[in-house]
């Protein structure tokens, strides 16, 4: 079940906010900025892991924090090995491979609901026009709410239907 919301993600009651980054991202815009901001121990865990496992693009990582906090950060920009920080864009490929590897994620940890931007449109530099059918695609068939905030209005809980 998808959910076009409009407000502030942050401010999401879903079970687990996803969002797009590049391997060894700085966190440094947009809403890895903000989160990055909220969870700073999360954005040191995401190099540490990003240093063991040697993730590639199209790859996802689910960060539990304080009070049952889960943040899934799916890779869909291409990244850099080597802490220079200069992120490339994100690719339609590698989107599919990361909202694949959430749907994972879901069903592993049983989460219940889930909430994401208009993934890979900031930063990354991709059109809304074509990542929203692959979100409709690989997510449409869960059988729980995923809100999609695809209007951002800072401070704004949105209307989350089914929470």
């Amino acid at each position: 079940m998808i959910f076009e919301v409009e407000g502030d993600i942050l401010l999401s009651k879903a079970n687990a906010i996803a969002h797009g980054l590049g391997i060894n991202d700085p966190m440094n815009k947009g809403l890895t900025l903000a989160l990055h901001n909220l969870y700073p121990a999360m954005h040191k865990d995401f190099h540490h892991w990003c240093h063991q496992h040697h993730p590639k693009p199209g790859d996802a990582w689910l960060w539990g924090g304080p009070q049952g906090v889960r943040i899934v950060n799916l890779i869909t920009q291409e990244g850099s090995d080597n802490h220079d920080h200069r992120l490339g864009k994100a690719t339609i490929s590698n989107v599919n491979h990361a909202l694949k590897a959430l749907v994972k994620i879901i069903h592993k940890e049983n989460l219940t609901s889930i909430a994401l931007p208009r993934l890979a449109t900031g930063v990354g530099g991709m059109d809304w026009a074509e990542v929203w059918p692959a979100i409709e695609n690989i997510l449409g068939d869960l059988e729980i709410p995923v809100y999609v905030y695809t209007t951002y209005h800072p401070g704004q809980k949105a209307n989350e239907p089914n929470v």
